[in-house]
């Protein structure tokens, strides 16, 4: 039976920002040797026996900062394995994203094919135990079981859910996992201790394996609205083309609901694995400072830094050199445009940073000041009133919309590369050291005719200089007049 597996990114890690801000989500932070988590999850799953395709299930708004990260990928590990789309038009749990993931399953991979669903966020070092663990999942899956991966508990964590072991499930008269007693909500601190001491208990790592037919026939038993919906989502969305994008419409009046509660927690055909691997699920900045190495008096540190009698601190910079002089039990993460410093004690309330900073509808939970787009990036360099300057690189071969500004004008300066600008109704080449001017109100595109990255300064003037302001009337990557350039 084919081993497919399933990638599913997306979600804000708002207990990561201000690395992660809503168009950068979690799974695309790099780690120290530059892999992001989303590129090593891929890696992983590569490595499995006999995987040919790989289904990723992301919000469309990262389709092409994922298609990026995957074609790194396959430039340094080529091979002929198949990347698919299922792409969503909003964010939903993982309910329907895995209603939705069986029926692509079904018309493209076969009923019989199995599904190894794995969150994009997740780090794991140890891979031949995760390939182990994989083997003992998919038997059973193979046995009509909704497989899930428990990991054994190392402290009284309340920040996952736990599951309880019920009866040994064999193959070949080996045991590979258990049936699921029962499933337990994210506990409060003592409960989380009596579950360890009692034992026969496992942390709910969110990852799945189970046949295509299984699940679809479970999301019947369990959720037979969920299903129905979602099976009229995916007739009205436009599958005739990759990648797969489902309907905004059908898709949007889903139900937010996670597959544990919409299906796991009701099953009768739940079981687990008990995985031998380390995981890290990278939830917050305590997990991320455990991944290095502490110095002697526990200090870690991902920047250029200077740590004078301090103890038990994690730094973190791109850029600047950080400095810490006695303190104690701090996190400080710095960004080009936000600071964050927290007591490591209060690593899970940086979400609350995070949240008000989205109900103030402020730009530093939505974007950096180095922005990702489909074409290449653009970094904001400086800015004040009436005026704004970026960095734009564009890859080769790519081009802006065709788009105008009703608020602000544009001096474009070549710094490297070829530039083609259309004008108006002309159209000329820039070479290094050449310059335009875009006064406002006028159509223009600019495009990358070179085989090398187009590197370009942008001094913006006018009344308002919004990302909003734009009015495209083409674009080879199909967005909307109303997303940003």
């Amino acid at each position: 039976m084919m081993l497919v597996p399933v990638i599913l990114s997306g979600g804000a890690g708002t207990r990561l920002w201000p690395v992660s801000r809503e168009s950068f989500p979690k799974p695309f932070i790099a780690l120290a040797d530059g892999q992001s988590l989303l590129q090593k999850t891929l890696l992983r799953a590569l490595a499995l026996q006999g995987v040919e395709r790989v289904l990723t299930v992301t919000n469309r708004a990262y389709f092409f900062q994922t298609r990026d990260a995957y074609a790194q990928v396959r430039a340094q590990h080529p091979g002929a394995w198949q990347a698919d789309w299922l792409l969503e038009p909003v964010g939903r749990s993982t309910g329907p994203a895995l209603a939705a993931t069986a029926l692509h399953a079904r018309e493209h991979c076969g009923d019989d094919a199995v599904l190894l669903v794995l969150p994009a966020d997740h780090l794991i070092a140890d891979g031949a135990q995760f390939a182990q663990a994989v083997r003992r999942a998919h038997a059973l899956a193979q046995q009509g079981y909704l497989v899930t991966f428990g990991i054994r508990p190392s402290r009284p964590e309340t920040g996952f859910g736990y599951i309880e072991q019920g009866a040994a499930l064999q193959e070949a008269g080996a045991v590979v996992g258990y049936r699921v007693a029962r499933f337990v909500e994210k506990p409060d601190t003592a409960t989380a201790a009596s579950l360890l001491a009692q034992g026969g208990y496992l942390w709910n790592s969110g990852m799945f394996c189970m046949r295509a037919d299984t699940l679809l026939a479970e999301f019947a038993r369990h959720a037979p609205e969920l299903l129905a919906q979602t099976q009229q989502c995916w007739q009205a969305s436009q599958r005739t083309e990759l990648p797969v994008t489902l309907d905004e419409k059908t898709f949007a009046a889903l139900p937010d609901i996670s597959f544990d509660y919409a299906v796991m927690e009701h099953t009768d055909k739940a079981a687990v694995v008990a995985a031998e691997f380390d995981w890290n699920d990278i939830g917050s900045w305590e997990a991320m400072a455990s991944l290095g190495q502490a110095d002697l008096q526990g200090n870690r540190s991902d920047a250029e830094s200077l740590i004078v009698d301090s103890r038990n601190c994690y730094l973190r910079s791109d850029e600047r050199l950080i400095a810490a002089v006695g303190v104690d039990d701090l996190l400080v993460i710095d960004t080009p445009d936000a600071l964050l410093v927290a007591h490591r004690d209060r690593a899970q309330d940086v979400k609350r940073v995070a949240l008000e900073l989205k109900r103030q509808n402020h730009p530093l939970y939505r974007l950096h000041r180095t922005v990702h787009r489909p074409w290449g990036s653009y970094t904001v360099l400086e800015e004040g009133e009436r005026f704004k300057i970026k960095r734009i690189v564009v890859k080769p071969g790519a081009s802006l919309s065709s788009q105008m500004h009703y608020h602000r004008n544009e001096h474009w300066i070549v710094v490297s590369g070829t530039a083609r600008i259309e004008q108006g109704d002309t159209s000329r080449v820039l070479l290094t050291n050449q310059s335009t001017y875009i006064e406002a109100g006028t159509r223009h595109r600019l495009e990358n005719p070179g085989i090398t990255a187009l590197v370009m300064i942008e001094v913006q003037s006018g009344e308002y200089l919004g990302e909003d302001d734009i009015v495209r009337y083409e674009d080879a990557y199909g967005r909307a007049s109303s997303t940003f350039a």
